[in-house]
């Protein structure tokens, strides 16, 4: 039978390695708070079970030190959150970034008065800025100390390297079919008979495709976020058209076919909405790539309150497990994708108000609903 203690001890150490795995994670990461207050979990664990199992005899032998349950206590040395043991009027420096940060070996003299006081959320110290992360321990406390300009920093980097990748995943997927009608058009015009309507549908598509895409990232550079949708009055049918093909030019062994009443109009930002239809067009075709019967469906109808547009395919079908993570932002299961595309489209109809969801059916079909909007 296993005694309370034993328990206590299996608990504790779980504990401590489940904490240790966050903090390292934390660190690799760059989220301090995290790694913080998964240091001070540690630090908790690792004092309450020292104060179960200090001896009074205890002595610093080498040995017996290495298997002491406060040798965890070791590896709080090398973080760079500076941690503080506070107790009544006193503190005192746990780890190598609070000794450099206070300039001590170990007591603070004199003491700063937030340290002490339980409501104080922050520290100003050497001109810099600190949140105060505190884990109660009896009469005292353990305080972490995190760089708020740091974790800003941090943000940042993070910010601005999403910020590009999706920037380089949109432009990919708009010069990538410009690219390929480019080509149709220089295909077309070398033909004896070349035809005239033809080009200049070829060239028109190109204009229009190429003017969106322009100003779609000249608005993410100046506001380095998606901007508001400028919504006008557009022809959804000759939109479908457009993206028809830019589609065909793209991926040419896959059959699309598209359906829109000729008299249906909708007020939307269409340079928006035909980036979010791409990327759901661009998911279709990757679906059924290399299937000698791929089949990509794109139909508009008007409900009584909604412009409903979906997009459907004979692909496989998405899992039910991956389907609740489809839309989270960078999630993907493709080798080279960057799960921005999906996260991108719904993030745009929401911005107009609308939703953009997926079918419970057995076939992949996209459903993007925008309600009634006036002038």
């Amino acid at each position: 039978m296993v005694s309370r203690s034993g328990v206590r001890t299996v608990v504790a150490s779980v504990g401590l390695v489940a904490s240790g795995i966050a903090a390292a994670t934390a660190w690799q990461l760059g989220y301090w708070g995290l790694f913080a207050g998964a240091m001070l979990v540690a630090v908790w664990l690792t004092a309450l079970e020292w104060s179960r199992t200090l001896r009074p005899a205890w002595t610093p032998d080498p040995v017996a030190a290495a298997s002491h349950p406060l040798a965890p206590l070791l590896l709080l040395d090398a973080a760079p959150t500076p941690m503080l043991a506070v107790e009544g009027g006193s503190a005192r420096a746990l780890n190598r970034a609070a000794r450099q940060l206070f300039t001590t070996d170990d007591r603070l003299r004199p003491v700063p008065a937030e340290l002490a006081d339980c409501g104080a959320s922050h520290l100003r110290h050497e001109a810099r800025s600190w949140r105060i992360d505190r884990v109660m321990l009896g009469d005292g406390m353990v305080v972490a100390l995190i760089d708020i300009e740091q974790e800003e920093r941090a943000a940042d980097a993070r910010a601005s390297a999403e910020l590009i990748q999706v920037l380089g995943h949109e432009f990919f997927n708009g010069l990538a079919p410009i690219a390929s009608l480019a080509e149709s058009g220089l295909a077309a015009l070398q033909q004896p008979n070349a035809d005239p309507a033809l080009l200049r549908d070829i060239l028109a598509t190109l204009a229009r495709r190429a003017d969106g895409l322009q100003r779609f990232a000249e608005a993410y550079r100046s506001l380095a976020r998606l901007p508001d949708p400028v919504a006008r009055t557009v022809a959804v049918g000759p939109m479908l058209r457009d993206l028809a093909r830019l589609f065909s030019g793209r991926w040419p062994g896959v059959a699309l076919t598209v359906e829109a009443p000729d008299d249906l109009k909708w007020l939307l930002d269409q340079d928006q909405i035909s980036q979010a239809l791409w990327a759901l067009l661009q998911n279709a075709a990757e679906a059924v790539a290399g299937r000698q019967d791929g089949q990509v469906a794109l139909t508009a109808r008007r409900t009584e309150a909604a412009l409903v547009v979906e997009v459907g395919d004979n692909g496989p079908g998405i899992p039910p497990d991956a389907a609740l993570r489809i839309f989270r932002p960078f999630h993907t299961t493709k080798p080279k994708g960057t799960g921005i595309g999906l996260s991108l489209a719904r993030q745009i109809t929401q911005a107009h108000g609308g939703s953009l969801t997926l079918s419970d059916s057995t076939a992949t079909l996209f459903r993007l609903s925008l309600p009634q909007r006036h002038d």
